[in-house]
């Protein structure tokens, strides 16, 4: 298999970012997002993400970006300060070709760094989206629960599935503080 090289996005990859989530997110149902946002929001979220301190990270193949992928915050109240939920999505060319295991490995790596947790992944509409949830099994993740019915897109009721891997110590022994910014 070939290496599959994963680095810390710049906003000139911003570009194919916004051009892959566009597709995702006006053909199919892994997102639950009606519009797709366009490159400002995009690269507005990719602040935030770096502000945190977080990786946000793209894969390369070919010449071009293949796929992309970053973790935030699970929830904003301070008791989940520890978990983090990840977004993984490789271009429609650059599939079944390790690039989604290659950005999720190292997502992982970075969020443990960071002093996360435990990491949660969302799979919406989970029929449609076997791929997502092998990709996640390969990585370590088990499932722990559907939310039945939570969205609607394309004129159809949805399904969110709930994976989630622990990281580094996990729950085994008493966090350090995660990094955040002054």
């Amino acid at each position: 298999m070939v290496r599959i090289p994963v680095r810390a996005a710049t906003v000139p990859d911003l570009v194919a970012v916004e051009a892959i989530y566009a597709g995702e997110v006006r053909q199919h149902t892994a997102s639950f997002e009606i519009e797709s946002p366009d490159l400002t929001e995009i690269k507005r979220r990719w602040v935030d993400v770096c502000d945190l301190g977080l990786p946000y990270l793209v894969a390369h193949l070919e010449g071009g970006v293949a796929g992309y992928a970053y973790a935030v915050p699970y929830r904003a109240r301070p008791a989940y300060c520890y978990t983090v939920e990840d977004s993984v999505y490789v271009a429609p060319w650059a599939r079944q070709r390790g690039v989604g295991l290659a950005l999720l490995r190292a997502l992982l790596s970075g969020c443990e760094i960071w002093g996360a947790r435990q990491m949660v992944a969302i799979v919406g509409d989970p029929a449609a989206n076997n791929a997502s949830i092998r990709l996640h099994e390969k990585a370590g993740f088990r499932s722990v629960g559907t939310l039945v019915g939570v969205g609607r897109k394309f004129d159809s009721w949805l399904d969110s599935l709930m994976l989630q891997r622990p990281l580094g110590h996990g729950i085994s022994t008493s966090p350090g503080h995660p990094r955040v910014p002054d």
